[in-house]
């Protein structure tokens, strides 16, 4: 785990599941485009919040990618469930700015619910295609460069799947605080 202040926040990076993170008043949703039930994370959430959590998202879907929402997090022990669209890699263009947009968008959206800590999955790198060296910068420099606009938020954690994803995430950021 590597875990570091920056800018008054703790940013972390950590193996895990997205969907069991207690701690966290927010997680993020790598979700479809109608936000329902899949597989990978949005499967993941979507199991573990229940069927009301379907049904809220029916209010708020199509989205389009970059796009995020918020609903409540239902049987989860979040209090919030911040569902993105990442770009699929070689089809939604530019894709590195609809993947900033993600992280930004999910960051402020988060601040003005009052949500001082939030996880993250590695958004657009499983079945939508992602490399995840420059899916893990564009996450990262995303989000420190949303901080300074940032009220509320004070925990920010990338929750990744596989051990070789926590390190591509580990690295990535370790670059980024040496020469932040």
């Amino acid at each position: 785990m590597v875990k570091h202040l920056y800018n008054g926040v703790t940013i972390e990076c950590v193996q895990g599941n997205i969907a069991d993170q207690p701690d966290m008043d927010a997680i993020v949703n790598a979700a479809n485009v109608e936000l329902r039930t899949g597989g990978g994370v949005a499967g993941a959430i979507h199991r573990g919040a229940g069927p009301e959590l379907e049904a809220e998202c029916r209010q708020f879907a199509p989205i389009r990618p970059g796009e995020a929402v918020i609903t409540g997090a239902h049987h989860l022990p979040n209090r919030y469930i911040i569902h993105c669209l990442g770009p699929v890699y070689g089809v939604d263009e530019p894709s590195d700015k609809l993947l900033g947009d993600c992280y930004r968008n999910a960051l402020q959206l988060a601040d003005e619910n009052g949500v001082q800590s939030i996880a993250f999955p590695a958004i657009s790198t499983g079945i939508f295609g992602y490399p995840l060296e420059p899916a893990a910068s564009i996450a990262i420099k995303t989000t420190i460069d949303t901080l300074p606009g940032l009220k509320n938020v004070k925990h920010i954690r990338f929750v990744l799947f596989g051990d070789a994803d926590q390190q591509c995430f580990m690295r990535v950021f370790s670059t980024f605080v040496e020469t932040g």
